[in-house]
């Protein structure tokens, strides 16, 4: 596919997991692509490449910035640079509430806020924030993150509709337990790793993780030019986690 020819997109988080997976897949169908992240030791070309803190303003201004520069100008954001949390709401203090809500919501902010006025310019506007599972279904010790989550996806709904009317289509991705690098470290923190894997891997009615090409591969269809009707819309790539209610096996 080459939906993409001659766009400009921009990718936070896009070192690694589901963030390097759409920026790799955007420029295979005709992408210019730069990535914005904290570490980014491990991109090189065709990805562009600049480092960026999203809990710091000047520095996300400063980077999109030069992105922009350096991609000519900008048509698709990609919101996806966020971290993990785990616990009960008794498990995190106040400190740590901030930092999470600062990198997972504050920061898309910081992004957005930054690169409107160069999506304004494009004919072909579109940011696509990534939010999760955790938005819209209830699950054990993930308090902080769910909040956050939750939190991306009304932010992406009312993006939408303030943009609208500016030819800027807003849209979420919401993952499941996808296989990414935070879920190795995840992983291999658990006592028992292979058994941790499998019961995430088994509340998934396809029972597996989400492949970070399968979220990028749904980013995509929300960021493209055939997708121009779609706005204000959170598109579940969860193994039917959300939908689904299967009997058990054999019954």
């Amino acid at each position: 596919m080459n939906d993409f020819d001659g766009l400009r997109a921009l990718v936070t988080g896009g070192a690694a997991g589901i963030g390097r997976a759409t920026a790799e897949l955007l420029t295979a169908r005709g992408a210019a692509v730069a990535v914005l992240d904290i570490d980014i030791s491990t991109v090189g070309e065709p990805l562009l490449a600049h480092r960026a803190d999203v809990t710091d303003d000047a520095s996300v201004r400063a980077a999109v910035t030069a992105a922009t520069a350096g991609l000519g100008g900008l048509d698709i954001l990609v919101n996806n640079a966020g971290i993990g949390a785990q616990g009960g709401v008794e498990d995190n203090d106040d400190a740590e509430w901030h930092r999470v809500l600062d990198v997972n919501v504050i920061g898309m902010v910081r992004v957005a806020r930054a690169a409107l006025p160069h999506l304004r310019r494009s004919a072909h506007a579109a940011i696509v924030n990534t939010s999760s599972i955790a938005a819209t279904a209830g699950l054990p010790q993930r308090v902080l993150y769910s909040a956050t989550k939750g939190a991306v996806q009304s932010l992406t709904l009312a993006m939408a509709a303030d943009h609208v009317r500016e030819g800027i289509r807003v849209n979420c991705v919401n993952p499941g337990t996808a296989d990414t690098p935070w879920i190795g470290r995840l992983l291999g923190r658990a006592a028992d790793p292979a058994a941790e894997r499998a019961a995430l891997a088994a509340r998934q009615p396809i029972g597996r993780l989400v492949g970070a090409e399968e979220v990028a591969g749904a980013i995509a269809y929300l960021a493209s030019p055939l997708s121009g009707a779609t706005t204000g819309t959170a598109l579940a790539v969860d193994g039917g986690m959300q939908g689904l209610r299967l009997r058990p096996a054999g019954g």
